[in-house]
């Protein structure tokens, strides 16, 4: 019996919500062969079967989440069951990942969907040790490097084994570590009704305890739980999972850290929109081909960035410093259906506007189909976000921490307005910049927009400066 358990599938990953089986219990499965499509809260992957044989047992449904290191198959390969301890003994810590359980063919079949890392953790003369990631947040693996705390020997206190700050600061303090939470079991969706009673028992715990840090933490903040909307009338109950909750997460850490200030202005496009629907035509099927407005924004943002590096920075408050990244990798944000994400563009400084165009429709359409893997979606340094084609004069959106800014675009629109004392129709494009006034000033962002205004308002300007 060959027992796959769930690979690391990415830096930051500690689960994964099964989406679909491609096998069934009794069934055959041939190496290689597709076993099981994932999401996590970057991407949804297909993870191929690392062993032939018939399907002894799947150990999760649609629907449930599993960690990083369960197992989540069993495969009659034909090789005799290993040996287990007695079942009162003590177990000692086993491998996660072992060596022989997981051929070298998963790292190259799951590709860039999963990462080079799978393909590391399987190969010949891995360590023997334990190999599970522990699931902690990236803050707190930093925290432990820095207090020089080796995470794999950290007691875990927080939801589904995850190591907390507490848990690191306890730990490096010689500290014994507080009693463990009891397991919690996969999630389903929805819940079986028989648990419901339950599960709210453990949600008022959980929530007394957490508003009780909180309003210790935090001046003047008092939650209260929400009340039961059952009372008023019919609900149905969602778990928050994967894209959807990762968007939560980034949303909550970006509010709350950084302070956000907004500059809005507008940019007369007339003429780059009547030079950019015409090339449309003209070059109806080429390479980038839709020659969509965000390309050209994308390319005089990169302009932008290089004049003013401020808002091409991230701030680091723990050591009280400003990174200026000297590289350009543009994000902008897509509407998958399942959740935001954001697809980046790498080094946008030496990419023409039509290959830009043609990687935004590429990005966009894996995006939606949920296989863009997530190397595609990490290292941006300033996001764009457009909400013109759904409608809306402007926004304020929220800056992709940990980067320091964002710009929004509205829809374009026709309106009047004043050129040489006359009254003319002029297409307006509405951009507003949201960034960390920590790091810029509103006088940085005036000239920053400004000059994006100009550029965009002459498609000549545009070409000639970017």
């Amino acid at each position: 019996m060959f027992e796959f358990k769930l690979p690391d599938l990415g830096e930051g990953i500690a689960e994964g919500e099964i989406l679909k089986w491609h096998v069934t219990e009794g069934g055959q499965v041939v190496e290689d062969a597709p076993l099981v499509d994932v999401e996590t809260d970057k991407a949804a992957v297909t993870i191929p079967s690392p062993r032939g044989g018939r399907i002894a047992s799947l150990r999760g449904k649609v629907g449930d989440t599993v960690n990083v290191g369960d197992v989540i198959v069993v495969v009659d390969d034909g090789a005799e069951a290993p040996e287990t301890a007695p079942a009162k003994a003590k177990p000692a810590a086993a491998p996660a990942v072992a060596p022989a359980q997981v051929s070298p063919q998963v790292g190259t079949q799951v590709g860039a969907q999963v990462g080079a890392q799978v393909g590391a953790q399987v190969g010949a003369g891995a360590p023997t040790g334990p190999r599970r990631p522990v699931p902690a947040a990236p803050a707190t693996r930093r925290l432990a490097r820095e207090l020089k705390v080796d995470i794999n020997q950290v007691p875990a206190t927080g939801p589904a084994g995850r190591v907390t700050p507490e848990d690191v600061h306890r730990f490096a303090a010689g500290g014994s570590a507080a009693p463990a939470p009891a397991a919690t079991p996969a999630r389903h969706a929805p819940p079986p009704p028989e648990h419901v009673a339950a599960r709210e028992v453990r949600d008022d715990t959980a929530f007394a305890e957490f508003a009780a840090h909180a309003s210790a933490t935090i001046p003047f903040l008092e939650l209260e739980p929400l009340p039961d909307f059952r009372h008023e009338g019919p609900v149905q109950v969602e778990a928050l999972r994967s894209i959807r909750r990762k968007v939560a997460r980034k949303m909550v850490t970006s509010m709350t850290l950084v302070p956000h200030v907004a500059h809005m202005d507008d940019a007369d496009v007339t003429q780059l929109e009547n030079f950019r629907l015409r090339e449309r035509d003209r070059r109806q099927g080429a390479a980038g081909g839709k020659l969509t407005l965000m390309a050209f924004v994308i390319k005089a943002v990169t302009s932008g960035l290089r004049a003013t590096p401020a808002f091409n920075a991230s701030l680091d408050p723990f050591r009280e410093e400003i990174i200026y990244k000297k590289y350009y990798n543009i994000g902008f944000a897509a509407d998958t259906g399942r959740g935001l994400v954001v697809p980046v563009i790498h080094g946008t400084e030496t990419r023409s506007i039509v290959d830009i165009s043609e990687q935004i429709a590429d990005k966009a359409a894996r995006a939606r189909a949920g296989t863009l893997p997530p190397d595609e979606m990490r290292g941006g340094t300033f996001t764009i976000t457009n909400v013109g084609p759904l409608g809306g004069t402007a926004l304020l959106a929220t800056i992709n921490y940990p980067e320091v800014a964002i710009l929004g675009m509205g829809r374009v629109q026709e309106k009047p307005v004043v050129r040489d004392g006359q009254i003319v129709i002029r297409k307006i494009l509405p951009l507003t910049l949201a960034f960390d006034h920590r790091v810029a000033d509103g006088a940085d962002a005036a000239r920053f927009v400004g000059e994006l205004a100009r550029q965009l308002s002459d498609p000549n300007l545009l070409l000639l400066e970017t």
